[in-house]
């Protein structure tokens, strides 16, 4: 760089490190929160008498929250300011930690639940959008984001250790107020050390119109997807859900093509780029949340490990996902374009996803589950850290918040889609394979017991056939839609119409 072009430069934050440590904290309560209350679920649900029917409002008030609200939070961070919505949010999702932990009923435990999906929603756009605007050198946002695609990527299965600790040693309660130390400290600590750069709020008047379509469509489809999992696809409910859904988006999507000061500029969702990162990484992550699903209940109902043993057992894929995010994805960002590290990583994931496909009931855990968790956390880290990155690439900063609520909106619709859609392709493939062993699985017995474990392990692996299919999509998709050269390659590449045709690079307020 020359020295013109070296002074013409923004002074950098010497506080940002700082800040993503408490950026990092508050992101990993959030993605924690999203695994940890599922081992809880049991005890909480006998000791609050919570009906069978309604346990699964216990996940999905908070998912439904969370996803229905992302893109009005997002929102709400570019108008009052990254920073306060963060610290707005953190403070939020505490207060109804609390809540949760102290709940004496239902109704209490599920409106707990639906805050802390609100407050997440304020808090997760807030949290990646700060990272965008506060890290301007490519290869110190090369690090940033590596760290955050590791927390992205592994909090989840974090979530299922800890669950397990929490619940087992000490009481489901602690599965919530966990949350309040977490967000005193990153509160605090953002509060003290964060400097938003100036120039980067969106000042425009709210677009209320958008926030109503975007919210209902979005629950629409969450609910439906969630619905379908226990009520069938062709329940009236559910396909009036997805109905719902299609027409709310649509409105929206026509709206905001229309409005001056849009919640959602369509030139954020349309840029070859950030439309390949939003499509992608959603449809990994419905691989990853299936996952989770199928391991869990393989470990514990199958072999017969306790909550916390189970949550050990994720460690391989949380190790490699923080060696794929932070060893080879930040270190290689800045030498190769996204795409050479997005596509093959969604590639050694769906290997890893592949050897999975031969399990059985007798599978030797060292020898299939080790390496298997081992290749999806090192493709998943790999691929999920450029994605973070490039998800705030070339955006204007004023959109900065909306286009990171557009990466967790596709995080949670994937999540929802990839729980309600893998579980019923396996619950087909038991019910497929018991109806063939009827007069074995009848028999009772050690035979018995022997065939319905089969019958369920059968189901996982049809599965996760189909999640093999689904990485391989997604890296097709990465090869093809993004096209971005390596960050710090000749300057920035532009990356949409208008006033979001070049980077914008804030200049620091003092």
């Amino acid at each position: 760089m020359s020295k013109t072009a070296a002074s013409l430069a923004p002074a950098a934050d010497p506080s940002r490190w700082k800040a993503l440590v408490f950026i990092a904290l508050a992101q990993l309560m959030v993605v924690l929160d999203a695994t940890i209350v599922n081992i809880a679920l049991p005890s909480a649900q006998t000791d609050l008498g919570i009906s069978d029917g309604n346990r699964q409002w216990v996940i999905t008030a908070y998912a439904l929250a969370f996803g229905g609200l992302l893109l009005f939070g997002g929102r709400i961070a570019d108008k009052w300011g990254r920073k306060n919505a963060f610290v707005v949010g953190l403070v939020g999702f505490a207060l109804a930690s609390a809540l949760g932990g102290a709940a004496n009923g239902e109704a209490m435990m599920l409106g707990a639940r639906a805050l802390q999906g609100a407050f997440g929603a304020l808090l997760a756009p807030a949290a990646l959008s700060l990272l965008a605007v506060m890290f301007t050198d490519a290869k110190e946002r090369a690090k940033a984001f590596g760290i955050y695609g590791a927390i992205a990527g592994g909090g989840g299965a974090v979530g299922l250790i800890l669950g397990g600790f929490l619940t087992e040693y000490l009481n489901w309660r602690w599965t919530f107020f966990v949350n309040i130390p977490f967000a005193i400290v990153a509160a605090v600590g953002a509060w003290m050390v964060i400097r938003e750069p100036a120039g980067s709020r969106n000042r425009a008047p709210l677009d209320i119109p958008g926030v109503i379509l975007s919210t209902t469509g979005l629950v629409a489809l969450v609910y439906g997807f969630t619905r379908a999992e226990s009520a069938g696809w062709s329940d009236a409910l559910t396909v009036g859900m997805f109905v719902a859904s299609a027409v709310l988006l649509a409105a929206f999507v026509l709206v905001e093509s229309k409005v001056k000061s849009p919640l959602l500029p369509l030139r954020v969702l349309l840029e070859r780029n950030r439309g390949g990162v939003y499509l992608s990484l959603g449809l990994a992550v419905i691989s990853m949340f299936g996952l989770f699903l199928f391991l869990t209940y393989y470990l514990q109902v199958v072999k017969g490990f306790s909550p916390v043993k189970t949550g050990f057992a994720f460690l391989p894929m949380i190790a490699g996902m923080i060696t794929g995010s932070t060893q080879i994805g930040a270190r290689l960002m800045t030498r190769v374009p996204p795409r050479l590290l997005m596509g093959p990583g969604f590639l050694v994931a769906g290997l890893g996803m592949l050897l999975l496909t031969q399990l059985e009931v007798g599978s030797s855990y060292p020898a299939l589950i080790l390496p298997a968790q081992l290749l999806l956390g090192l493709g998943m880290g790999t691929a999920f850290m450029p994605a973070m990155s490039l998800a705030t690439h070339g955006v204007n900063p004023a959109d900065a918040g909306v286009a990171s609520a557009m990466v967790n909106t596709s995080q949670q619709v994937g999540g929802a889609i990839g729980t309600a859609l893998l579980n019923t392709i396996a619950a087909s493939a038991t019910t497929a394979y018991l109806t063939d062993h009827a007069a074995q699985a009848a028999a009772g017995g050690p035979a018995g017991q022997l065939i319905q474990a089969q019958a369920m392990v059968e189901g996982y692996a049809s599965a996760i056939w189909w999640a093999v299919g689904i990485l391989v999509a997604s890296s097709v998709i990465a090869l093809t839609l993004i096209n971005t050269g390596r960050p710090g390659a000749g300057g920035p590449v532009a990356s949409g119409s208008g006033e979001d045709a070049e980077l914008k690079v804030p200049v620091l307020a003092h």
